[in-house]
């Protein structure tokens, strides 16, 4: 390390406080970082950046978080987004620490995680650079000492995400993701390979619907009454199959059964969308998988069926885009949907859970959605889409 990168880290675990012109002492506290740049990703039209701030507690004594900034480095306007108290506190994560509630201290040695979302207009500019500003109190047994801290600066990643067909056909089908849930898709993190990553975080689990809300017919503890039980999942690029699973069995009845890792995802399929982007389809049914690896197929191609293997609650999709070949391999990576019809909506999680009717979208609104990601716990419908994909597939 070059003395001048030396000074760089040394500073950023130096508190700076008082008056101008007065030396401090040098004080050990967090190192920032943001290990996975941020990619801008339009969502309800708004552009949206989806990230993680990582703190590690270099300091002998516990550092209580007390706001947290998010600056466009480029300007000294106003924070993009800023948290403080409770709101802050949710947002945290101690990895492997189970299922421990929100908190903002961070013991000596902890490492501990931020999930960061934060929407930007459509007409704002993009900032290139992010930096964070944390404030935090130091906790020793004589009393407080409150301190601030920049770091953690991170480019923005200015490529474009890729735009992708609909993985199902019709509907209504519910775009099933919460990211503030503690054990959701956007903040389970694994470390398996000497890294960790989130290969999930814009993960979606697509369950279908009837138009009161039910998600099966008769007895809901028979899977195939599900009404997404077997329908056509579909490829969503041209592209080349990597990896699949095939053969895992599935229960005839709901079960809370938990696998071991490797099994979790239960029957998949992985596919090659080039540039370094892979599409992952999970809890598919068995004998269902349609193309090996190493085929091409088509978008709009059926390449499986939606089925109940490995970890999951109900028959439903389970869909995420990222630098990984593999389920669990990667960081995962924002898209949009070409074109798809947000029909209603359900106001919250515990809704949807109660099995209470979604919310439709008022008359006049205007439904089509194009080139965007949809919205937590949307209510979809992909008829006008698919017609699209059989039309062009037709004229090829």
């Amino acid at each position: 390390m070059t003395m001048r990168l030396l000074l760089a880290a040394v500073f950023l675990s130096v508190s700076i406080s008082g008056s101008a012109g007065t030396t401090q002492p040098l004080r050990q506290s967090f190192d920032l970082e943001v290990p996975s740049p941020p990619i801008p990703v339009m969502v309800d039209g708004k552009r949206q950046l989806v990230y993680e701030l990582h703190l590690t507690n270099f300091a002998p004594v516990d550092l209580e978080l007390t706001r947290l900034d998010v600056l466009d480095a480029g300007t000294t306007a106003a924070p993009l987004a800023s948290w403080q108290g409770d709101p802050l506190a949710r947002r945290i994560g101690i990895p492997g620490a189970g299922k421990t509630g929100a908190t903002r201290v961070i013991a000596p040695g902890m490492h501990a995680v931020v999930y960061i979302e934060t929407s930007l207009d459509k007409a704002a500019a993009i900032p290139r650079m992010l930096k964070h500003r944390v404030a935090f109190d130091v906790v020793e047994p004589a009393g407080r000492e409150h301190v601030v801290v920049q770091g953690g600066d991170a480019a923005v990643d200015p490529h474009p995400v890729p735009a992708l067909g609909p993985p199902l056909r019709g509907g209504p089908w519910i775009a099933i993701y919460d990211p503030a849930a503690r054990r959701g898709h956007r903040r389970v993190t694994f470390a398996i390979d000497g890294r960790v990553r989130i290969p999930a975080r814009f993960a979606i689990d697509w369950m279908k619907l009837d138009s009161d809300g039910r998600y099966a017919r008769g007895d809901q503890a028979k899977v195939a009454n599900w009404y997404g039980y077997g329908e056509d999942v579909l490829a969503v690029a041209d592209g080349t199959v990597v990896a699949t699973r095939n053969s895992m069995a599935e229960s005839p009845i709901l079960s809370d059964v938990r696998n071991a890792l490797e099994d979790a995802s239960g029957n998949f399929v992985t596919l090659d969308l080039g540039e370094g982007r892979y599409a992952t389809y999970e809890h598919l049914r068995p004998g269902s998988v349609r193309a090996n690896p190493g085929e091409h197929v088509r978008r709009g191609q059926v390449i499986a069926a939606l089925g109940y293997t490995g970890d999951s609650t109900g028959p439903h999709l389970h869909f995420h885009v990222s630098n990984g070949n593999a389920p669990l391999a990667g960081e995962g990576m924002p898209y949009v949907i070409a074109q798809f019809d947000a029909i209603g909506a359900y106001p919250s999680m515990d809704a949807f859970a109660k099995s209470e009717p979604w919310v439709p979208e008022p008359q006049n609104a205007a439904r089509t959605r194009r080139m965007e990601f949809p919205a937590a716990n949307t209510v979809v419908d992909f008829g006008a889409a698919a017609k699209e994909e059989s039309k062009a597939n037709r004229s090829e």
